[in-house]
Formats: C-alpha cells, structure tokens, sequence
C-alpha cells in the first residue's frame, strides 16, 4: 500500500520538474545554456524512485531493498556523469540543483499540511545519497575527461618534436664540434630533449593517476656503464661538471631506459639548483643486497619543510619556482625506484650541500 505522501508526489512530479527548471535557469548559471530535455535529464526517474522508497511496501523482500538502493545509486551517478559532460557546470552547481528540488519538493507536498517525520526523514536521507552518489561520479567523470585531454594534447604533441629533433641531430652531423652553429644546435637538442621528456612526464603521472602500472620492460643492467654513458652526454651539454665515482661489475636486472630517466633527473636537479660552477657528484656502490647511487651537489640546502612534498606530483618548493617544469620529475622518480621495489632519499644539510640517493635490490 502506498502512503499519502508518495502519492502527493507522484500526481506532482510534472509540477516540481516545471518549477524546478525555472528556478534552475534562474538561478543556477550552467542551466541557462541547455535545452529542456537535456536539463531535465535523470530528475524524473530520481522522482519516481522516491515515490517508491515513500511508499509503505510491508512486504519488501531484501533483494529487492537491494537492488532500489543499486538503481537509485545509478540514476545519481547517470546525472552526475552527464553534467560533468558540460563544460559550464561544476560542482556546486550540481550540488546547488539538489538543493532547489529539496525545496521544491517540501514547498508543495506541504502546500496544504506539514509532513510527518518519517516521510520528511525519508525524503532527506535520499537527496542527500542522490547528491553524494551524483557529485562522486561527476568528480570521476571530469577527471577522466582531463586525463583523455591530457593524453590526447601530449601524444599528439610528440608527432611534431620528433620532425624537430631529427632535423637537429641531421644538422648537428654536418657540423663540427666547436662550431658556433653546432653549440646553438647542442641547445636545441637539449631543449627539444627537455620538451620531450616533459610531455613524458605527464603521460605518466596521468597513467599512475588512473591507477595504470608504469610499463617497464627489464633485463640484464650494466649500472657502471649506463651511468658512464649519461654522464658523458650530460657533460656534453652542462659542462665537465659531473664527476663519476663507480665501483666496478654492477650488474642487475632493471628497466635501463626508466633508471636513466630517475638518474638524468636527479642529475639535472643537481644542475639547476646546486651552486653554478662546482663539480656534481655521482657516487655507485653496492652491497651484497643493495645498490645504490647518490647524486650530490654543493649549495644552499633544501629546508626540512620543503623535502616532506618533494616527491609530490606537482609540488614545487620555493626555490623551484623559477624553474621550467611540471614539478613531476621527483614523483615520477620516486614511482619508477619503487617499481624496482627501490627506495630514494634526500640528505640536504647546511654546509654539506644535498644528496639524492636511489637503493635498488640487486636481484628483483
């Protein structure tokens, strides 16, 4: 048997959605730019679902107690995801479209007499859930629609760098070391290198932020000789500033693409913020368990309060700030060290300069 109440708004449900849309085009600014149909959208069906969860069914089985609490949850999710489909819309206005039906819907059930409790507690209980399940999907939703923009923007930017740097290194063949045109060509490659390892950057952080593995590929690493090998290019580019203290026969299975990367990194952090013109040190030992590789150099040291968000994704400490950058080199590092079942560090102390240290297993 039905109550009173869930009648009420079943014989009301044309009138609440009129008024409801008036109000909405009113009053809610992202509603003026959409057409009826697609502004009313999932409100009707949330109606009658509360027409139900109003009525007094004595015989309501638990399955089908369940399966009202799955539909109900999937219409507030159906009208969260089509509002974060709308570029004007955000979240408290979606928010702010519950709270004028909310109003609406008690100005005309109690046009003629207040509500009991029980029908009035049901009623608030049920926005609410439709409110909570409604701004959840449309947050998940926006944040897939960056994500695809981001991957988009980025994989499409790739196509055009590549052109640039290819033609770079076909006219940096045709010169001659010392050539004034080659030192302008080695800054070209450099920042084209820079730009690529970017966008890189962020095709990663966005597939950890969707909750993807990284995708490594490992094998065999000979540590002495990649590190040997990125130094030599990095003096090329920096200077004859790096300075490489290695034991020899370091050997461990590793992803050596992704470990030049968190070792580039660190290497070129050391560059930008250490003090211009002392040497950088890159230190490789190991253990009969361990690996590791510390990159130091001299400067004023990081404050404590600046290390805590360093692996952070897009943190950036006080002194980075006029720096180029995402602010995503450290948190990439850091996934990628942690992938190798690793661990990374940072030593900074006054008059001791800062240390990066990378630990990896020697054997996975």
């Amino acid at each position: 048997m039905s109550s009173q109440c869930a009648e009420l708004l079943q014989q009301n449900i044309s009138r609440i959605m009129q008024r409801w849309e008036e109000r909405a085009r009113d009053e809610v600014y992202a509603s003026m730019h959409q057409d009826s149909l697609v502004l009313r959208d999932s409100l009707p069906l949330y109606l009658s679902q509360l027409v139900g969860e109003l009525s007094m069914q004595i015989d309501k089985t638990p399955n089908q107690v369940i399966a009202d609490e799955i539909e109900s949850t999937r219409t507030g999710k159906k009208h969260g995801h089509e509002r974060a489909g709308y570029a004007d819309y955000s979240m408290n206005q979606l928010i702010f479209e519950y709270h004028i039906l909310r109003q609406i819907i008690f100005q005309i059930l109690e046009e003629e007499a207040p509500l009991n409790v029980r029908d009035r507690d049901i009623i608030i209980g049920s926005i609410e859930q439709a409110v909570n399940d409604a701004a959840t999907q449309f947050s998940e939703t926006l944040q897939d629609i960056q994500e695809l923009l981001m991957v988009t923007i980025t994989h499409d930017l790739r196509g055009p760098i590549n052109v640039v740097k290819m033609g770079t290194q076909l006219t940096l063949r045709r010169l001659e070391r010392g050539d004034t045109h080659a030192k302008v060509a080695m800054r070209m490659m450099s920042s084209i290198d820079r730009l690529d390892s970017m966008i890189q950057n962020l095709l990663d952080a966005s597939r950890l932020r969707t909750g993807q593995k990284l995708q490594l590929k490992f094998e065999n690493c000979d540590f002495e000789k990649l590190v040997q090998d990125l130094m030599e290019d990095l003096n090329f580019a920096y200077g004859e500033r790096f300075v490489v203290v290695s034991e020899s026969q370091i050997r461990s299975s590793c992803s050596p693409k992704e470990i030049r990367r968190v070792i580039e990194n660190l290497a070129i952090n050391a560059v930008k913020y250490g003090s211009p013109g002392t040497p950088i040190t890159v230190t490789l030992q190991q253990t009969e368990t361990q690996i590791s590789l510390t990159v130091h150099n001299e400067g004023a040291p990081i404050a404590l309060d600046a290390q805590s968000i360093l692996f952070q994704q897009f943190r950036r400490t006080t002194c980075a700030e006029d720096q180029t950058g995402w602010g995503l080199g450290l948190f990439l590092a850091k996934s990628i060290v942690e992938a190798h079942q690793g661990k990374i560090e940072v030593e900074s102390e006054e008059g001791k300069g800062t240390s990066f240290i990378m630990m990896l297993p020697k054997s996975l």
